[in-house]
């Protein structure tokens, strides 16, 4: 099956087949986010109060099962909200919540055999693409652990594994290898030095993978796309308010969480960067990742897991890396892409990530040591 996008014309038969208050009045494309399609819907009840939800088309391009993706985002939301109620009696709108279809099911068939799913819009509060200081850090960061503490007694094997081996870097690493030799559209000879910088750190990215074939990282529920926008922070606040974009959440290991925060959140410059001079590790906000992860979920972590934290961000830029590499030489078909070439500029950018992290690992696992022994 062929991904095809709605447009807003045809948007109001999907989201009425939901059950939904009131009366269609539009929808907008939301133009961020690299795989699904996603529209803000607002709906007019009788009594004229309007209400937005978003309505999302999973990409089943990239995800081949998606009934298994929407099992484990029941799943996950129903344990969340749980665990919230029993602590706090309220969810108070602060939590992702399915709305069902028609026919009772937490999602809708359209036509055509795509699958929808309608979330609750949670009001007065926006993303961030870039950290612009240690407060948001801190809250993105607690925000994630106080994820990982929420689902830490939810069973691994209550989800399915919706992509096989998404985080198993030494497995990215062999099918990049493969597609070079392969070299599909002609792309691999400008790679060269990109290609050797990674050969050169094959040993460091197994490092994770191969803790936990030695049985000493557990097995969790994780959301594997702790990206900064996948955090929605109140407006005048600035403080998080819900983890958001669960397709990914699947079994296994919370350094790929804690690493990919890093990726994210120490690097000012945008994930495309052309100018790799602008590529940076910035230590105050890794100091601020650290601080919120472990006062949200230190109490869950293992002492190996959190010995392992500092070295979590650059086996995930050089995993990233990797992902965007082999996209970009098989002809550019599974990312999202608005320009020529920007495959291969988001390859770059988390490689010189990765060196840049390299360069302060000693820093980085003195901080850990130190907040982890408080």
């Amino acid at each position: 099956m062929t991904f095809v996008p709605y447009c807003a014309a045809n948007l109001e038969g999907v989201s009425n087949l939901f059950a939904i208050e009131g009366e269609f009045l539009r929808a907008e494309e939301v133009e961020t986010g690299l795989i699904n399609t996603t529209w803000l819907v607002t709906y007019e009840r009788d009594c004229g109060e309007q209400n937005r939800y978003i309505l999302q088309r999973i990409n089943e391009t990239v995800f081949g099962e998606p009934l298994e993706v929407m099992r484990n985002v029941e799943c996950v939301t129903r344990h969340i909200n749980w665990k919230v109620l029993r602590v706090k009696k309220d969810a108070g709108g602060h939590t992702l919540n399915l709305y069902p279809g028609r026919g009772g099911k937490s999602f809708v068939q359209d036509p055509g055999g795509g699958i929808w799913r309608c979330y609750n819009f949670i009001e007065g509060c926006r993303t961030y693409d870039v950290v612009e200081n240690t407060r948001q850090a801190y809250q993105a960061a607690h925000a994630f652990g106080a994820f990982q503490d929420l689902v830490s007694d939810l069973a691994p094997d209550e989800i399915v594994e919706v992509i096989p081996d998404f985080h198993n870097t030494p497995k990215r690493f062999e099918q990049l290898m493969e597609i070079v030799k392969k070299d599909p559209v002609g792309r691999a000879g400008e790679v060269r030095p990109e290609l050797d910088f990674i050969c050169d750190l094959e040993r460091d990215m197994s490092r994770l993978v191969r803790r936990y074939r030695e049985g000493r990282l557990p097995l969790r529920v994780t959301h594997n796309d702790t990206k900064i926008n996948n955090v929605l922070f109140d407006i005048e606040t600035d403080q998080a308010v819900c983890v958001i974009d669960l397709d990914t959440v699947m079994p296994g290991l919370s350094l790929y969480d804690f690493g990919d925060l890093v990726r994210t959140a120490v690097n000012p410059a945008e994930e495309d960067e052309r100018d790799l001079d602008r590529v940076q590790m910035r230590m105050p906000i890794f100091e601020a990742l650290v601080e919120g992860f472990l006062n949200s979920a230190g109490a869950v972590l293992t002492d190996e897991e959190v010995s392992l934290l500092a070295q979590s961000g650059k086996v995930i830029a050089l995993e990233l890396g990797m992902r965007f590499l082999a996209d970009y030489l098989n002809g550019d078909n599974y990312f999202r892409t608005r320009r020529e070439g920007q495959n291969l500029d988001r390859a770059r950018t988390q490689l010189k990530l990765a060196e840049k992290i390299d360069g302060s690992q000693d820093e980085m696992e003195a901080f850990v040591k130190k907040v982890a022994q408080r």
